[in-house]
């Protein structure tokens, strides 16, 4: 490739927040070449003469890290539209729960009741969808809460 290394290439897609999966092929690739490549995100890294079967699973790799990717992308942005529907008190007592304090502790933190807390707890149950508040944790922790 004139101009620019694969590597160099790679470098600057992930840069630019390409997501696309990246299958190396190359004639002169070397193993510490072969370890940034991977390192650096790609699938494979094939060398000259191709098998084809390698390729075709290197391929078939790449679609499925796609799809995974693209799963993982639209269950942030629903987990985000969900957390924005959540009023600024809300928000405070799912930071804290999601931290491990009690529904007493929380409250007590807050300045408010415990029965205020649990009311608060249901509603932010409802708007996140979540069907146990394991399920709320798990996301929670997945998918980073902002303020």
């Amino acid at each position: 490739m004139p101009g620019m290394s694969g590597l160099e290439l790679q470098a600057q897609l992930k840069s630019e927040r390409c997501p696309l999966p990246i299958i190396f092929i190359t004639a002169q690739g070397d193993i510490p070449m072969a370890v940034r490549a991977i390192q650096g995100g790609a699938i494979d890294f094939l060398t000259k003469p191709i098998d084809e079967a390698a390729f075709f699973n290197s391929v078939e790799r790449a679609f499925e890290q796609e799809r995974a990717n693209r799963r993982e992308a639209t269950e942030q942005e629903a987990f985000a539209a969900r957390y924005a529907t959540l009023t600024p008190r809300e928000r405070e007592v799912l930071a804290l729960l999601v931290r491990g304090l009690l529904n007493k502790q929380a409250a007590f933190e807050l300045g408010i009741t415990e029965y205020t807390v649990q009311i608060h707890r249901a509603h932010i149950m409802r708007k996140m969808e979540a069907d146990s508040f394991a399920t709320l944790v798990r996301l929670s922790a997945k998918f980073t809460l902002s303020a």
